[in-house]
């Protein structure tokens, strides 16, 4: 980074008004009957409380901690953005919401996002995490599989399908890996004994890990799956997935409830499986799916790790967990119901500064939990603002592995496919299926390839979003329209007087070059904590 813009950066944190975005734990917490915190925060409440933030503030008041205030119009559309779409709002998005002075208007951008092609390729790759969407060593999956799944998983979200059916046409699946895409499954594991199979079934859509089972609860679980067939076809790398027609004879098999099941001979017992696991009333399945969208859309699972529930890691909110598992069930196990619950409530839409210095604060939501942007987000974020990205690129050169032009990294089908930028900043694998394979942690690596990266400074240089705000815009009475539009543009917000102010000397100073100002400022501002978190 240029010495002018690396100053500009440190002297923008030191004026912001807050650590607003500051590393998780260590935002400084603001004490109860304080001045809300401008421009993050409101003093009155947009919407009423529910149902769901009655179980939120019983916890907290058993706890005597004071739940953060409501969060700003300007960082709630950027929040819900990133949360539910995986990308920025564009400056025009913003000023159309902040103008919108209906009260039920943070409600109706909920829904306008849910009806958004980006919502359904975002929480495609959510899935596609959990799912082990890989074409490569050691899932092998195979490209012509990979685009299959994933245009199945991204269709199945765009069309709402329910998730006991969305979990259903998986778990019970058969033909081939090409022509019947839920048939992948099966084959995105790394191994294809009975108990692996079992493990990726417990993972995926029973949010618990098979190896913490006790061992004769396990051997039960496995049984389901021993009559599995995997079979070549005289296609290239196509396979199909059965039913072995060999008799058998009756199965004998045990719930994870401690039920024993005899299976007849000739009866699939992956069916057997999936009935017990979809009845509504059992908590097993319901549980896990409420679980994991509170964990994508808070940060932190109700039972942490979100793939980890067993009977000694029990849930911080117990009341919360089982009220979200019946409403699920109640709205036929609608996925838009469930975000819409979550999303539209008072705990989601919380500052992210907190008003209690107990370390429980976060574990028991009572402030929206800070976290770093996932690699696919921030690479697109950079894309959006500069205009250009990264080539994305396969160690293995397999057919179907070219991407256009522009290809979102939200959108990467494979997780073979990848760029330098992604694997630094922590993009999962895809090897396990567990949340904890991605990595959100900062690294000095990170901070310095932001701060030092000549490519960054590159693609901010040539940055067609920077070059229209400086059009016919330079005239000293002007600036602050160009300043006000980088914020905007990067931020999702408009500038503090004491940020303008600052701004403003830098850029008026030493005969600086027009472009060369904005882009400092634009550099400075990718740097802060501000950009690169959720808050």
């Amino acid at each position: 980074m240029r010495g002018g813009a690396r100053r500009l950066a440190w002297i923008l944190v030191a004026a912001s008004a807050t650590l607003t975005a500051a590393p998780r734990g260590t935002s400084t917490p603001q004490p109860a009957g304080s001045p809300v915190v401008a421009p993050y925060e409101l003093a009155v409440w947009p919407l009423n409380a529910t149902v769901l933030d009655a179980k939120v503030q019983a916890e907290l008041r058993g706890k005597n901690i004071m739940p953060a205030n409501p969060c700003s119009d300007e960082v709630f559309i950027r929040r819900v953005y990133l949360d539910l779409l995986g990308t920025l709002p564009e400056p025009a998005e913003v000023k159309r919401f902040l103008q919108d002075k209906r009260l039920g208007r943070r409600t109706y951008l909920v829904d306008t996002l849910l009806t958004r092609p980006e919502y359904a390729e975002y929480f495609a790759m959510r899935w596609c995490d959990v799912l082990r969407v890989k074409a490569e060593f050691p899932i092998n999956l195979w490209p012509n599989a990979v685009q299959a799944y994933h245009r199945w998983l991204r269709d199945a979200i765009r069309d709402n399908k329910p998730y006991d059916q969305f979990a259903r046409e998986m778990l019970t699946a058969s033909g081939s890996n090409f022509r019947v895409a839920p048939v992948n499954f099966y084959r995105a594991m790394q191994g294809r004994e009975p108990s692996t199979i079992a493990g990726c079934v417990a993972l995926a859509f029973m949010g618990s890990r098979l190896e913490t089972w006790p061992e004769a609860q396990r051997r039960g679980m496995t049984a389901f799956f021993t009559r599995l067939k995997y079979k070549p076809t005289g296609e290239w790398k196509e396979e199909i997935v059965t039913l072995d027609p060999a008799p058998g004879g009756e199965l004998e098999a045990v719930f994870p409830d401690g039920k024993a099941v005899k299976v007849p001979d000739g009866t699939d017992p992956r069916l057997v499986f999936a009935d017990w696991l979809l009845t509504p009333g059992n908590p097993w399945f319901a549980r896990a799916m409420v679980n994991r969208m509170w964990y994508w859309l808070m940060g932190r699972g109700i039972v942490h790790e979100p793939d980890d529930m067993r009977p000694d890691n029990p849930p911080a909110n117990p009341e919360l967990l089982a009220w979200l598992e019946k409403d699920l069930v109640a709205s036929g196990y609608d996925p838009k119901a469930l975000i819409r619950r979550i999303v539209n409530s008072r705990t989601y839409q919380q500052s992210s500064i907190p008003r209690s210095k107990d370390p429980a604060t976060e574990a028991l939501f009572g402030v929206y939990p800070v976290r770093r942007l996932d690699a696919e987000v921030l690479s697109d974020a950079l894309r959006w603002i500069t205009g250009a990205g990264e080539t994305f690129s396969s160690n293995v050169p397999e057919p179907f592995t070219f991407l256009p032009e522009g290809q979102r990294a939200i959108g990467v089908a494979d997780g073979t496919i990848s760029t330098p930028f992604l694997e630094l900043f922590g993009r999962p694998a895809r090897d396990t299926g567990l949340e904890s394979e991605r990595n959100n942690n900062p690294t000095d690596a990170q901070r310095l390839h932001l701060i030092n990266s000549s490519d960054v400074h590159r693609r901010l240089e040539r940055s067609a979003h920077l070059r229209e705000l400086e059009k016919g815009n330079w005239k000293p009475g002007a600036r602050q329209e160009v300043i006000r539009g980088v914020y905007l543009l990067i931020l999702s917000r408009d500038p503090t007087a004491n940020e303008l102010e600052v701004a403003l000397k830098h850029c008026q100073g030493g005969g600086m070059a027009i472009h060369q100002a904005v882009v400092d400022l634009a550099w400075a501002l990718i740097n802060t904590k501000e950009f690169l978190y959720r808050h």
